[in-house]
């Protein structure tokens, strides 16, 4: 069974995706040591690193945007994933950006991959989460969860 749709394959092989593909991301983790850096924001970019998926156009129920998974380009809002990571209790990792600079792509410590802004959209987990973008799936809103004010 194909890991990706037909659709998904022919946005992203001309993008430079293959599957087995592995790109080197020590110079990566190195350059955004003061992000968190986890083994699935590693796995993630070992694979799709570097892409630039050029798209647009309407999508099963968003428009399709481009996006670029270069973790370098959240270089100087350490703040914000800082921000969003206690508010949403987990660790995002920059991956890219979408959307021509709207929204950084990041991952958490459990490979789900996300929308930032001054809010989070959930994309999914992996391979479906590139499934959405590439097809142009609205993502799942996320309210910050309620902290105990005792």
């Amino acid at each position: 069974m194909p890991r990706f749709s037909p659709e998904a394959e022919r946005v992203l092989r001309p993008a430079g995706w293959f599957p087995g593909r592995q790109v080197e991301t020590g110079p990566w983790r190195r350059s955004l040591r003061n992000f968190p850096w986890h083994a699935a924001a590693d796995e993630f970019l070992r694979e799709f690193g570097g892409l630039r998926v050029d798209i647009s156009g309407p999508g099963i129920t968003c428009a399709r945007e481009p996006f670029e998974v270069d973790p370098e380009l959240a270089v100087g809002e350490e703040g914000r994933f800082e921000e969003l990571s206690e508010l949403f209790g987990c660790q995002f990792s920059p991956v890219g950006e979408t959307g021509r600079g709207e929204f950084f792509l990041a991952i958490d410590q459990e490979g789900i991959l996300y929308l930032l802004a001054a809010w989070a959209l959930r994309l999914g987990p992996g391979d479906p989460a590139v499934e959405h973008l590439v097809s142009g799936v609205v993502p799942e809103w996320l309210d910050p969860p309620e902290r105990d004010t005792r």
